[in-house]
């Protein structure tokens, strides 16, 4: 279990070639246990993006403020703050802040490895005292 505000999670630059005025914070991870999916929150400066790329999984995203624009194959999306985006898995793809504040959005993909959990109830194949 993890209960922190987001900002007490480090802000780190995003290093991937083709990005600019990108950070990004692991709000969960696997090193918090969680053994499917990664919730990162992207903080774009104003006329910043995240690179240029692709990648087997898809991505499910929420806009938490600012405007921008997704670039992938088919062209330029634009979307505003409270819109939700999903990208299909080895789609291209970029987000770039237009606006002039910064641009959050949370970012759901899963682990490249999940983590696969033991069970440790020594009963789990078997009933024990009616439960």
């Amino acid at each position: 279990m993890k209960v922190i505000h987001y900002d007490q999670v480090e802000l780190e630059p995003v290093y991937a070639d083709g990005a600019e005025g990108a950070q990004i914070r692991w709000l969960i991870a696997q090193k918090d246990g969680a053994p499917n999916f990664a919730l990162r929150m992207f903080e774009v400066a104003p006329e910043g993006h995240t690179p240029y790329h692709q990648h087997n999984w898809e991505h499910e995203l929420y806009v938490l403020s600012g405007k921008g624009v997704l670039v992938t194959e088919r062209g330029e999306t634009p979307f505003l703050k409270d819109d939700v985006m999903y990208v299909d898995p080895n789609m291209m793809h970029e987000f770039k802040n237009t606006g002039t504040e910064t641009l959050k959005f949370l970012c759901i993909i899963p682990h490249e490895q999940p983590i696969i959990k033991k069970t440790v109830n020594p009963f789990a194949d078997e009933t024990a005292n009616n439960c």
